[in-house]
């Protein structure tokens, strides 16, 4: 996907970047072109390995409030959940402020292997899915605080309500400096979010959540006896928060209701999820503020009309479906 934040650097400057920062030069292999935000490219490592570069935009790119410095959630992300047992991830191999060198999986990305993965495979991966998930969901805020890591955001605060309300009327503000058009304004989005806000008190503990499990950020494979999870990428997006957030990226993957095998998997390795009122009206809220971030990020990103037309009717359900709770 083509994007505006996104650096590219030649071949050469790739390869002096990690010689002066890593001690070791590269051969680059190929440029990911699936990435939405950052640069990533396939390289050869001088010692053999073959690993993944993604570079964050220029500084001089404006960006999103909440993607202020989300490279170094990102690597925050890999760095606690490594030391989590179950979780597949990428080895992080360096990391600063600019860029950051992975270890490149087994697998291919979910979302390109379904047709080559057999019948059965989907409730198989599903169920391990939601146990990964739940394992992840084992890693809370050392600081107790709420919201994203990056303190560059200056989004947390020691409530999951007030972080919330925060993390809204930061992207409401995105909107409207990039002149994004959201379908409603402003003012109805945060009387949404207040008619509802009381549910979010029932979050008392700063859970890390990914946000960003779509199909394409899974890696799976079909090798040996039965498909598996091989690995989960791209956690910038990652927040202290409410872990039934997760549910509103997962859902892209496959049904997320009390009975599906996604569920199960969760509730196999511990998590727990109780389908009541309360979390029905927090999911609400979670997708029209993953739909708030769809559309406006185009702003800054400067995607197509068709993209742009492709979020608005993705979130329009979303928001009717609030305004009807």
């Amino acid at each position: 996907m083509q994007s505006l934040t996104k650096r590219r650097l030649a071949p050469d400057e790739l390869g002096e970047m990690l010689n002066a920062t890593m001690g070791i030069g590269c051969r680059v292999e190929s440029e990911l072109s699936d990435g939405w935000f950052n640069t990533a490219y396939r390289v050869r490592l001088s010692d053999g390995r073959t690993a993944i570069v993604k570079l964050a935009p220029p500084r001089e790119v404006p960006v999103l409030r909440y993607e202020r410095g989300i490279i170094a959630t990102e690597a925050l992300v890999y760095r606690l959940a490594s030391t989590i047992p179950g979780v597949p991830l990428p080895e992080l191999l360096y990391a600063d402020d600019e860029f950051l060198v992975l270890s490149a999986l087994d697998g291919t990305p979910w979302d390109k292997a379904r047709e080559l993965l057999p019948a059965d495979a989907q409730p198989l991966l599903l169920r391990e899915l939601g146990q990964i998930t739940a394992r992840f969901h084992t890693l809370v805020s050392p600081s107790g605080l709420f919201g994203y890591p990056a303190a560059e955001s200056g989004l947390t605060a020691g409530t999951w309500r007030e972080a919330f309300t925060g993390m809204v009327t930061a992207i409401l503000a995105d909107a409207q400096h990039w002149q994004v058009p959201l379908g409603m304004a402003s003012n109805e989005v945060l009387a949404l979010v207040d008619a509802h806000a009381d549910v979010l008190d029932d979050v008392r503990v700063p859970t890390l959540v990914h946000f960003d499990l779509w199909p394409g950020n899974i890696f799976v494979t079909a090798d040996g006896e039965k498909p598996r999870v091989t690995g989960l990428i791209d956690h910038e997006r990652a927040f202290w928060g409410d872990p039934a957030a997760e549910l509103v990226s997962l859902e892209f993957c496959g049904p997320i209701d009390a009975d599906s095998e996604l569920v199960a998997g969760y509730r196999d390795a511990g998590g727990q999820l109780d389908f009541d009122e309360s979390l029905t009206r927090r999911l609400a809220l979670y997708r029209l503020y993953l739909g708030l971030i769809l559309v406006t990020e185009c702003g800054p990103r400067g995607y197509g009309p068709e993209h742009v037309s492709f979020c608005h009717n993705l979130v329009a359900p979303w928001v009717t479906a609030l305004r009807n709770l």
